[in-house]
């Protein structure tokens, strides 16, 4: 008798331990843009062993997603490629902050059978392959760049974005930078009405649409091709350079900017001059309300952001991002002390 009550306290006891720690557990949602869905990842994990108590779950739904969400409050933070634009902010019950956290590159992918050489593509090239104008892998238009290249006279597929992308957003502005045609036929924005082409939901649909289907050219987050095995191109830059999304590329696109860092952080570096630079790349930014209602949620991801701002930064190169430059980084430091955690 005295075992089995000795037994039924121990176990009442070990209930309510498990209980009170879960109690303690502070659980953060958020959602956003697949684009530094891989970072968001390794570092929300790797934030959770040092400060165990701590779980912050990301939904990978795309940033137009992302902002929605954030505005209608239904997570604590969201996560954009694109800017939100000044209509979008006014639509948000309060002040929202941008936070740049990582650099990323958009590369255009493609699967021909029988083709293994990196092709080369220019922005005006790319414009019209998406407007529906180039639609053989022929075309004297690519072969032009591609010296020395067999191209089959097969049909081009385009594959785009089907939800609110980010990816999206950082692709099509780049094209309205380069193309005038895409500009006034097209424009920028998350979401835009394709003139061609099928749609996959997230990096990961079109990757998949990109593998699956020979002929196709499409566009992703570097890590998405790198991850997926799917060949991607070097683009011409402004200085006339073919230039393969890299790390250091990446990088070189971000120097001009970071000196002309404007004090919410909304600014785009597509096209962006310079020797070396690889000229569809971005910053992506954490969304975060100035004067959230939880406060004890502010003070953590303000801890968090702190943490991925300096520490968390060793993380990017091996999941084919660029870090932040520095000066970035010190603007932003400051940016966080805006956030009311009291």
């Amino acid at each position: 008798m005295k075992t089995t009550l000795k037994l039924t306290l121990s176990l009442a006891c070990a209930v309510t331990l498990v209980a009170g720690a879960a109690a303690q557990t502070m659980r953060i949602n958020g959602a956003g843009a697949t684009f530094p869905y891989p970072i968001y990842s390794k570092w929300f994990s790797e934030y959770n062993k040092i400060h165990s108590s701590v779980e912050i779950n990301y939904q990978s739904i795309g940033s137009g997603g992302g902002i929605q969400q954030v505005t209608k409050q239904t997570v604590f933070f969201g996560a954009s490629d694109g800017p939100m634009t000044p209509e979008q902010m006014q639509g948000a019950p309060g002040k929202i902050l941008h936070f740049p956290t990582v650099l990323g590159a958009v590369v255009p992918v493609y699967n021909i059978p029988n083709v293994s050489a990196e092709l080369h593509f220019s922005g005006p090239l790319l414009a019209d392959m998406f407007l529906g104008k180039i639609t053989k892998w022929n075309d004297p238009a690519i072969a032009r760049l591609n010296a020395g290249v067999s191209l089959p006279a097969s049909d081009i597929t385009v594959a785009h974005r089907a939800d609110g992308s980010g990816t999206t957003y950082i692709w099509v502005d780049y094209l309205s930078k380069v193309s005038p045609e895409w500009k006034s036929k097209v424009g920028v924005a998350t979401s835009v009405n394709w003139p061609t082409g099928v749609g996959g939901r997230g990096n990961e649909g079109v990757s998949a649409l990109v593998r699956q289907t020979p002929g196709a050219i499409g566009y992703v987050e570097l890590i998405y091709a790198l991850q997926n095995k799917i060949a991607y191109g070097s683009v011409q830059n402004t200085g006339g350079e073919f230039v393969k999304a890299s790390v250091s590329s990446v990088t070189a696109a971000a120097a001009e900017a970071a000196g002309k860092m404007p004090p919410d952080f909304r600014v785009s570096i597509t096209n962006a001059p310079g020797k070396g630079v690889y000229p569809i790349s971005s910053f992506t930014w954490l969304l975060l309300y100035e004067n959230a209602k939880d406060k004890a949620q502010a003070k953590t991801m303000v801890d968090f952001m702190n943490w991925a701002l300096t520490e968390g930064q060793k993380y990017c190169a091996d999941l084919g991002y660029a870090p932040l430059p520095e000066a970035v980084v010190k603007l932003e430091m400051a940016a966080l002390a805006k956030i009311k955690i009291s």
